[in-house]
């Protein structure tokens, strides 16, 4: 039977590390892949994303047809094992430079080499330099592309042995950044020319909020130490929109052209048909806050005893006698949670007269909550936080059980559960509404902003609840706050998240960003869907008699109709006020004249001219 590749391949390497083996099979395939016609080049063109010209090549070595079936993975694997990295890396690279060379390349060319064979792998600048310019190709048309498969332990020596490379021209590049061994000790002391952003943090970067606030974050530090971006690895449109957006110089990937044998010098027709987009691209919008941290439930537990459900009040007693901070204690049966004994009402019981004699002897379920709050502990902490707001507040005194596979693992406080939400909306809220985790007021201006600077024409919907304030007076804010929760909700399904945007500005009022040609249509279903929907919120007979009795804001009694919801929407041309806020006025005018005569939409055909003059 033929041995699998992967079987033959740990056979080759731990014979090129075994020198009682008798035998150099690992030494023979390596000679064979190095040898002659051995490698092989191909070429992935690097894009400037303004302009869409292809202004660099990266060299990418791959086997040639007499390699044995070795990747150039599994060949730098068998070059290390064999102490011959430097020797390969330099195969490579001058296969590539002499196939860039013979095709008559133009713009520049990036050299894969790697840190270890830089340090350790017996290369010498000279020979570097002699491999790199020999094929012809001027070293100041090089990028030298630091790649790392293992830690680098002293970058700053590393620094030191790229400067003789620096010195004749060529320019560095730090390769896999945000993944793998690429880290910012390496950006700091090599301080490179191009930094390539990994595929991982490009790969879903238009749908990612957090990949997003990284990238975001990655553009500032480059433009600090003075690097160019390259985003690697762009297969979806999307992302090579949000890219640009970013402010990103530089890209490739299979959307942008495939690694092949001969230089492309253009980029492929899907990525000139993604830029080609009329539409801005809307950011993702995060599930929850960017910063939020990934807390459970189990983070919050306290190791705490439990007892069993057949065991006696007195018990209960002595076990808070020497656990004085406990302030409750689960019962379990067979380990499953089934009750919970609050400290403080099971003293003030305890307390009446005669009540240790009629009930210390009786079984500790007498006294237990039999409804506790259960919790896995692998459950998220904004799971939890309907807690607070529901009407039975004894969670907060009792705290939770924490449970794992269902059994009993320890407890959790109210206290720690409020301290925990109370950080976590705090955090939401600079950036965005922490009921919705919508974008908030800042980033609803920053996307205006980006829509007046691209000159793109828009339209600006305000969305406002009709007689909210009565319905949330009446019902209490927990059905107030799930009336706005199933407004943001419609919206949020209702439009294009391609192209449109949806911010929470606060209370009862939401900002919607249309880009979509439909966009009336979409204002209209909006309104039906939520008005209908609305009305499971209501009571019955409050449903029966079409609204309900309230104050007004001067306190006088008045009838109010169900609740509704009211769009203004302004149209945004190319040429609109350089100021938002005339933009959100406008709007809110709008809005305005829907809510007053409860038409539910109303429109301003155009900005008037007068806004138009960028002084106004």
């Amino acid at each position: 039977m033929q041995q699998s590749l992967s079987t033959r391949w740990r056979l080759e390497v731990g014979d090129a590390m075994n020198p009682a083996s008798g035998h150099d099979r690992g030494g023979s395939l390596l000679d064979q892949a190095t040898g002659g016609a051995g490698l092989r080049a191909v070429f992935q063109p690097i894009v400037r994303l303004d302009t869409l010209a292809v202004v660099a090549h990266e060299g990418l070595s791959r086997p040639a047809e007499s390699a044995s079936g070795l990747s150039v993975l599994d060949m730098l694997d068998l070059a290390r094992a064999k102490g011959r990295l430097g020797e390969f890396e330099l195969l490579a690279a001058r296969t590539v430079c002499g196939a860039f060379a013979a095709q008559g390349g133009h713009g520049r060319l990036l050299v894969n080499l790697s840190a270890q064979a830089i340090l350790h792998g017996g290369l010498r600048p000279d020979e570097v330099i002699a491999v790199l310019a020999g094929a012809g190709v001027g070293l100041d048309r090089i990028t030298v592309e630091i790649t790392e498969r293992d830690i680098v332990e002293d970058p700053a020596e590393l620094a030191h042995a790229l400067g003789y490379l620096r010195a004749r021209g060529a320019r560095i590049a730090l390769d896999d950044f945000g993944n793998g061994h690429s880290n910012f000790e390496m950006w700091n002391e090599l301080h490179p020319e191009a930094v390539k952003i990994d595929r991982y943090l490009v790969n879903g970067l238009a749908r990612s909020a957090e990949k997003l606030a990284i990238v975001r974050a990655l553009c500032s530090v480059a433009e600090t130490l003075g690097a160019e971006l390259v985003g690697e690895g762009v297969e979806q449109a999307e992302d090579l929109r949000m890219l640009r957006e970013l402010g990103i110089t530089y890209a490739q990937g299979y959307l942008l052209g495939l690694p092949l044998p001969h230089l492309v010098g253009e980029v492929r027709d899907e990525a000139r048909e993604a830029i080609r987009s009329q539409s801005v691209p809307v950011p993702p919008r995060p599930r929850g806050p960017v910063t939020q941290r990934p807390l459970q439930a189990g983070h919050m537990v306290i190791a705490a005893p439990h007892l069993d459900a057949c065991q006696l009040n007195d018990d209960v007693a002595a076990l808070f006698a020497r656990h004085e901070s406990l302030h409750a204690v689960a019962v379990t049966e067979h380990d499953r949670p089934v009750g919970l004994i609050n400290r403080r009402v099971f003293a003030e019981r305890m307390a009446q007269p005669f009540a240790r004699e009629l009930f210390g002897r009786k079984p500790c379920a007498v006294f237990m909550h039999a409804e506790p709050l259960l919790c896995d502990e692998q459950q998220s902490l904004d799971s939890l936080t309907d807690v607070l707001r529901g009407e039975d507040q004894r969670y907060l005194t009792d705290g939770f059980i924490v449970t794992r596979d269902g059994r009993y693992l320890g407890l959790g406080t109210g206290e720690s559960l409020v301290r925990r939400v109370t950080e976590q909306r705090i955090e939401a809220a600079r950036y965005a509404n922490p009921l919705t985790f919508l974008p908030g007021n800042i980033p609803v201006t920053e996307h205006i902003e980006r829509l007046m600077r691209e000159q793109r024409p828009f339209v600006a919907a305000y969305v406002d609840l009709n007689d909210f304030k009565p319905f949330n007076d009446q019902y209490g804010y927990f059905r107030g706050d799930e009336m706005i929760r199933l407004l943001a909700a419609i919206l949020t399904a209702r439009i294009d998240a391609r192209h449109d945007f949806v911010g929470h500005i606060g209370g009862d009022d939401f900002m919607v960003l249309f880009q979509s040609g439909d966009w009336e249509a979409r204002c209209t279903d909006i309104i039906a869907e939520f008005n209908q929907r609305a009305r499971s919120l209501f009571d019955d007979e409050d449903l029966a008699r079409g609204g309900i009795e309230g104050e007004d804001r001067r306190g006088a009694r008045q009838f109010f109709a169900l609740t509704t919801v009211s769009i203004g929407a302004v149209q945004v041309p190319a040429q609109a006020p350089r100021r938002p806020e005339l933009i959100a006025t406008l709007a809110a005018r709008a809005k305005r004249h829907a809510k007053r005569g409860r038409l539910g939409f109303h429109r301003l055909a155009a900005v008037p001219g007068e806004l138009l003059d960028p002084a106004a």
